[in-house]
């Protein structure tokens, strides 16, 4: 029944992704719900948090934080866009994956259009993402019906569209990119790059006053202005409508520009947006630096989504500097004296408050999750490398298949050192720029000590791809970094054993921009990744190639 019809077999192909990362956000968007009555206990404890709550508004608007509803909205934040990592990949690699693997010429040589293909590949994608929000819904509720929540089932599903909408967005503009780039993984990384930008740009009118233009630039936005979860507040019918048109708009756009062209081929981009031309050779590039080694060759298809990434990640490090002196003198004031802050920032990473090093700690928090994000989509190119018979004419040459592995490794061990010394560069600009006083030691361990978070999760994945296809591998990552950020970000609040939080490699991390980093555990967090990947590269060196 499945092969039936492309949609239905597209569909049956995110079966895995569905259940995982429905269940898992779901899961996610529970966990806050079960620490808001410990947060409320008397009416100075309900005031004091909410006062809190308007200091982190970068993080998301503060509304009715004192309910189960309003303070789950609140305390995920940005962390649900965590879930737009599945649309990304899917996108960008729905209809060029295909392409660059040549399945897609076999699938055009039945008698069906290119625009059937085309829509029954991208309503899959829409169903998929549907049924993850039904099921983001159904869990929020039960979760609410637990805790006391004092929302409905219509609006925890309404939560779970509005996510369902953003991530169509999303997704539709990897599929739109994809159409100017030869290859998946250009298309990925633009895309990652622009959700860094669409981010920072939502939470600028948070921080800045009289900024409200800047940030209906970004469709999160929009999304924010919906809160289904908090009766009060409410959907706000428009801004999902808008959602809806802007993905089908970005998505319908993606399918006029693909039934037009080559299979293959590119869109020609416009004048005013292509480089200079140059007078390139028709002979062989022997010479090229690039095909010196495998190495080499890595780091040239690294290159561009590393820039990207990079751009995002120092960006995003440079404006919480930047946001933290902005704030600086409400929250000196705010946390004199209030032992329930000091204990909330903690839990946030922030360790022992010294107001500004304590709150900028607890908003790099979410560093180390941007590099391990970006290690994600490189491991899932290198196993659809493997999958789509890439590798084959490397292996062909007398290359130890060790070494290719290692290789491919090595550059990504490489962008992840870069991206790290830039955002170094950057948050050490904002902050002299700004004249926040900031341990330059510490700042350094800070923006380094995510190298090590980034490796192990590459080496995993690295390891998982030898038994893994790539959407299996690529989702074991995504849902193994969500269930870690769980542990760290919710865990304390939960008050989870010790031994449960080691089980997260944020807690390796620690608090460096107040203590430094711990020599023990980033050594133990460079074993387990030398050990995965020499284990990745035993299976790769005995396994057969696509298999």
């Amino acid at each position: 029944m499945w092969l039936r019809s492309i949609f239905l077999k597209t569909l049956r192909d995110y079966r895995v992704a569905i259940l995982g990362w429905g269940i898992g956000m779901g899961l996610v968007v529970i966990s806050p719900m079960a620490s808001v009555a410990a947060l409320v206990t008397t009416p100075q404890a309900r005031h004091q948090l909410i006062s809190l709550a308007a200091t982190f508004a970068w993080n998301a608007d503060p509304v009715a934080v004192d309910t189960i509803g309003g303070y789950a909205t609140f305390k995920i934040g940005i962390f649900i866009f965590l879930i737009a990592l599945w649309p990304l990949l899917a996108g960008s690699r729905m209809l060029r994956g295909e392409e660059d693997r040549g399945s897609l010429d076999v699938l055009l040589s039945l008698p069906r259009p290119r625009l059937s293909v085309a829509l029954e590949k991208l309503a899959a994608m829409w169903t998929a993402l549907f049924v993850m929000g039904v099921l983001i819904g159904l869990l929020a509720f039960a979760g609410g019906k637990k805790f006391g929540g004092d929302f409905g089932l219509g609006d925890a599903l309404f939560y779970g569209l509005n996510l369902a909408l953003i991530c169509a967005v999303i997704g539709s503009l990897a599929l739109l990119i994809s159409q100017f780039t030869q290859e998946q993984g250009p298309a990925a990384g633009w895309t990652a790059g622009l959700l860094l930008v669409f981010i920072v740009l939502d939470m600028v009118h948070r921080v800045v006053p009289n900024s409200d233009w800047i940030s209906r630039l970004s469709p999160i936005y929009y999304y924010n202005l919906s809160k289904p979860l908090v009766p009060s507040y409410g959907v706000n019918a428009g801004a999902m409508v808008l959602l809806l048109a802007l993905a089908a708009v970005i998505a319908g756009s993606a399918v006029w520009l693909f039934v037009r062209r080559d299979v293959g081929g590119t869109v020609p981009l416009p004048r005013w947006l292509r480089l200079p031309e140059r007078n390139v050779s028709r002979a062989l590039p022997v010479g090229d630096w690039s095909l010196g080694s495998v190495y080499a060759r890595s780091l040239g298809m690294i290159a561009m989504p590393a820039f990207w990434w990079t751009l995002g990640t120092a960006a995003f490090a440079g404006w919480m500097v930047y946001a933290v002196q902005l704030i600086e003198t409400k929250l000196a004031t705010l946390l004199s004296g209030s032992p329930a802050f000091t204990s909330l920032i903690k839990n946030l990473g922030g360790g022992d408050v010294s107001v500004n090093a304590g709150f900028l700690s607890a908003m790099f928090f979410f560093l180390p999750l941007f590099v391990m994000a970006f290690a994600v989509t490189q491991v899932n190119r290198w196993s659809a490398d493997e999958q789509d018979g890439r590798l084959e004419l490397v292996l062909a040459t007398p290359q130890p298949r060790p070494a290719v592995l290692l290789g491919r490794f090595a550059a990504l061990a490489t962008a992840t050192v870069a991206i790290s010394v830039i955002t170094l560069i950057a948050s050490a600009g904002a902050a002299a720029a700004a004249g926040l006083n900031v341990d330059s030691g510490h700042l350094a361990a800070a923006t380094l000590g995510v190298i090590p978070l980034g490796l192990l999760i590459a080496a995993i994945g690295y390891l998982a791809a030898g038994w893994l296809r790539t959407a299996a591998d690529t989702g074991l990552l995504s849902f193994l970094l969500a269930a870690w950020f769980f542990i760290s970000f919710i865990g304390p609040e939960l008050k989870l054993p010790d031994a449960t939080l080691r089980l997260s490699a944020f807690y390796y991390y620690g608090t460096p921009l107040l203590h430094g980093l711990q020599l023990t555990s980033v050594l133990g967090v460079l074993v387990v990744t030398a050990v995965a990947l020499g284990l990745g590269a035993l299976r790769f060196a005995n396994k057969d190639i696509g298999v």
